[in-house]
């Protein structure tokens, strides 16, 4: 097998990571709701599964969710990216981005902060620690639960997140998800047609 190879060029550490999900964090405190989007996330364990969110100290959001210890990962669409744009960009202390942004917002199971009803999955997560990286805090949570759209339910209740045309953040630009590549395990696992044709030779041979 040939793959293609690159020439470098030697950089000073940055952040480049790509691609990231562009999420729509909700939060609540003191009757206080905001939503804010957030794209340094992702997930740190199994079991117990536990999440993160990197959120610099001067976001308004910040301390609503150091004071009240928790908040909701929302998962947006193709459809919601507007949203998404407008909610990184503007802050709450001058606007209410749920009413700006036309989003609408329902009670979590778990947690008090709010969940955003256009989206099909929601992360209700419940902070366990804060560490101070520099310009960022990471809140790593627990995720206590999680809430997922009927309409992505197969027949035998699994979730199809790509019938939900969730969208990524790649070096300042959004993208919609392209086509599927392959699933887990898929360069290990033996093709049924392989299988069969392994049978064919096996039987010519006798």
């Amino acid at each position: 097998m040939t793959y293609t190879s690159f020439t470098k060029e030697h950089w000073k550490g940055s952040v480049i990571t790509s691609p990231l999900p562009p999420t729509l964090v909700t939060c609540s405190y003191n009757g206080e709701d905001n939503v804010f989007t957030v794209a340094w996330t992702g997930i740190l364990n199994t079991q117990p599964p536990i999440t993160y969110i990197s959120v610099r100290p001067e976001r308004y959001s910040y301390e609503l969710i150091k004071k009240s210890g928790e908040f909701v990962i929302n998962l947006p669409t193709e459809e919601l990216v507007r949203a998404v744009d407008y909610c990184g960009v503007k802050t709450g202390k001058k606007v209410n981005k749920f009413a700006e942004a036309g989003i609408h917002t329902e009670r979590a199971v778990k947690v008090n902060a709010p969940i955003i009803t256009e989206c099909p999955v929601n992360i209700e997560c419940r902070v366990r620690d804060i560490v101070s990286l520099g310009t960022h805090d990471m809140f790593t949570a627990d995720i206590v639960c999680v809430n997922a759209a009927k309409e992505l339910l197969d027949r035998n209740g699994r979730l199809c997140l790509d019938k939900a045309k969730l969208i990524a953040y790649a070096h300042g630009d959004y993208y919609a998800l392209g086509r599927k590549l392959g699933s887990f395990g898929f360069s290990v696992k033996k093709s049924k047609k392989g299988h069969q044709s392994n049978k064919i030779h096996k039987e010519k041979g006798k």
